[in-house]
């Protein structure tokens, strides 16, 4: 893997705070109605892809993970 120069690496970081100041001026400027209408889109999308059928094994380990992590943290 090709190695890059702090400055590099700070020119690469500068450019993507441009492109998320950039995102977050177009997100202010789109009105209400389109951002409910893509809401729609991704909401209805839903039902283009099949559902995982360990999906609910795997909930339930999320939910033991997160409950050692309150656990320990609670310690």
């Amino acid at each position: 893997m090709a190695t890059i120069t702090t400055d590099d690496a700070a020119a690469y970081l500068a450019r993507w705070r441009l492109v998320q100041q950039a995102e977050v001026a177009e997100l202010r400027c789109t009105p209400m109605a389109t951002k409910l209408c893509q809401l729609a889109a991704l909401v209805a999308a839903r039902d283009l892809f099949p559902a995982e059928p360990d999906r609910d094994v795997q909930a339930e380990e999320v939910r033991i993970r997160w409950a050692r992590l309150r656990q320990a943290l609670s310690d």
